[in-house]
């Protein structure tokens, strides 16, 4: 069917003998987000919101655009590939009733879902189809009453391959040769450019392998010399901006000057292809990652309507989007999430807007020690007793100091720290006590709910520093201090490990050609008015600087105690 110039298929006005709502619509739940796309889905997707996918006026008519979305957003919500929505469109009746088809269709081929995903995502309104599910929400009410959010996010594997350092010099030297003919009349040395492949050398050999190596850098300090000051063109200079990154992000010096080497470390945010720069690793568990990206939604549990969503590189961590996802929502919602939200940081930003909170708590770490749990802590009288029996009365500032107690008593050797307790207290320290204390100690993570009880984000006796607190304030009398937040969780629930520290002859966080050098505002030589149209600049200009150390801030309110030290 022609429509205004463009070949775009429409839905028949008129329901079909066997229609699927007539004979079946009382078998499908009425607060189902199938129900709601049955009744809403013309209005949801009309033709012409699509007309500007269709402009040209040849070919057959498209599958109609209200069915198409429809699947689209069941695809979607249930998280299934192209050939598997195809099938519930053919057997399932909540899918009939959802996209308007009779008992008897047979649906379309599967690779109209991934037709109209190009078409979309080269679209000017990339988002229409949420942006129109999140309009009829509003204008229905269909959410009003209902208070509970769920957020999630899920692994979205890349098909594109990991590449090596020099697979990756290679390539992103290629494409700014072919973007810049300032860089394409360089008469380079470390390999011959007009091959894509990987050099011919004895891979085994270790001289080999440093030589093309040092090859390739300097081959890409003189491109990246060569297109200084240069104005270019948006490709060109997100070409640029990504050399310099693939350049810095993989070596560091070798023993003599002008000679390079792969370094032995993986640069915080590495880009793992030049093919797909925004792809990433995704640890799963320590030792088990994926490539790709990440999919955050916010769900209506009940009906299963999408209120918001994004799509991220796959190292984003799950609790700072979510809290972005959320600021769209109103106060007072319940936040349903598993471990990998419940840092102290989400839990601060989510109470903030006055929601609810029901996160699943992060698991204390096992240190053969009493943890903070061992200590009974009663918030209406205002004590707190350890595990020895010995209690003590609550300060204005909520600690609880047991140091008089510790001396001499027989569980000291078992009891915990003041870091790794979680637990306001202060205990002395000696040179011949057992018992470390400090920053140095193991930190183990919040366990806060909002189920009520002694350990309630009501009154959690929780340690908290203030924001502008010294990473190395420790009292000392008291070895009390403040532990570094540990990592985010793993979406399976687990912990992973700590970063490990440098290591010594290790090369220092701002060297290599790709590092931010000291006193100018040069990124491996380039200066910032060349990458600052990249759009990931911040990155370039951190890939070889670690991250500070961020400070404990657990969500706790203004009950909640603070080490001795800060009193």
């Amino acid at each position: 069917m022609e429509k205004n110039g463009c070949v775009q298929g429409s839905s028949d006005p008129n329901p079909q003998l066997l229609d699927a709502m007539a004979l079946c619509g009382h078998l499908v739940d009425h607060a189902s987000v199938h129900w709601f796309l049955a009744i809403h889905r013309q209005r949801l997707f009309p033709a012409e919101l699509f007309v500007d996918l269709f402009p040209s006026g040849r070919g057959r008519p498209s599958v109609p655009a209200d069915v198409v979305a429809t699947v689209l957003v069941l695809q979607a919500l249930e998280g299934r590939s192209d050939r598997d929505a195809i099938d519930q469109l053919r057997a399932n009746i909540a899918w009939k009733v959802a996209a308007g088809r009779s008992l008897t269709d047979e649906g379309f081929h599967p690779t109209v879902l991934t037709l109209w995903r190009n078409k979309l995502r080269a679209s000017e309104a990339p988002e229409r189809l949420f942006d129109a599910v999140r309009a009829v929400i509003a204008e229905t009410g269909v959410l009003h009453g209902k208070t509970r959010r769920a957020l999630d996010s899920t692994v979205l594997d890349d098909a594109v391959a990991t590449q090596d350092t020099v697979t990756q010099l290679i390539a992103a030297i290629r494409r700014v040769r072919r973007l810049a003919p300032e860089a394409a009349a360089l008469d380079l040395s470390g390999h011959d450019y007009a091959d894509p492949g990987k050099p011919r050398i004895a891979w085994d050999d270790d001289i080999a392998r440093g030589q093309l190596v040092t090859a390739l850098v300097n081959d890409a300090l003189a491109v990246l010399a060569a297109v200084e000051g240069v104005e270019l063109s948006g490709e060109a200079a997100d070409a640029v901006g990504l050399l310099a990154l693939v350049a810095g992000q993989d070596v560091e010096p070798a023993g003599e000057d002008g000679t390079w080497r792969i370094a032995q470390r993986t640069a915080p945010d590495r880009v793992i292809s030049t093919v797909d720069p925004d792809s990433r690793h995704i640890h799963k568990t320590v030792r088990s990652y994926r490539n790709g990206y990440k999919a955050h939604i916010v769900v209506e549990p009940v009906t299963g309507l999408i209120c918001a969503q994004r799509l991220t590189p796959g190292n984003t961590p799950d609790g700072p989007t979510g809290v972005e996802l959320m600021a769209g929502e109103p106060p007072r919602r319940q936040v349903l999430a598993d471990a990998a939200y419940g840092s102290g940081e989400t839990r601060v930003a989510l109470k903030e807007r006055k929601h609810r909170l029901a996160i699943k708590p992060w698991p204390m770490a096992d240190t053969g020690r009493f943890g903070r749990d061992d200590f009974t802590v009663d918030h209406t009288a205002r004590t707190a007793t350890c595990p020895a029996g010995h209690t003590v009365a609550l300060t204005a500032a909520n600690n609880a100091i047991f140091e008089r107690y510790c001396i001499g008593c027989s569980l000291r050797t078992r009891c915990t720290t003041p870091v790794t307790a979680g637990l306001c207290i202060s205990m002395p320290t000696t040179p011949n006590s057992s018992m470390p204390a400090g920053p140095g100690a193991t930190a183990t993570s919040p366990t806060t709910t909002d189920a009520g009880g002694p350990w309630s984000n009501a009154a959690s006796p929780g340690s908290c520093a203030p924001a502008d607190a010294s990473p190395t304030a420790v009292s000392p009398a008291t070895g009390c201090g403040w532990p570094t937040v540990p990592p985010p969780s793993t979406s399976d629930g687990s912990s992973p490990s700590a970063s490990a520290t440098p290591t010594a002859g290790s090369s220092p966080p701002d060297s290599g050609p790709g590092a931010r050098q000291r006193g100018n505002d040069t990124f491996g030589g380039l200066p910032s008015s060349v990458t600052g149209s990249h759009p990931r600049t911040p990155a370039l200009r951190s890939v070889m600087t670690p991250d500070p150390p961020r400070r404990y801030a657990p969500p706790h309110s203004a009950e909640t105690a603070t080490c001795s030290a800060d009193s």
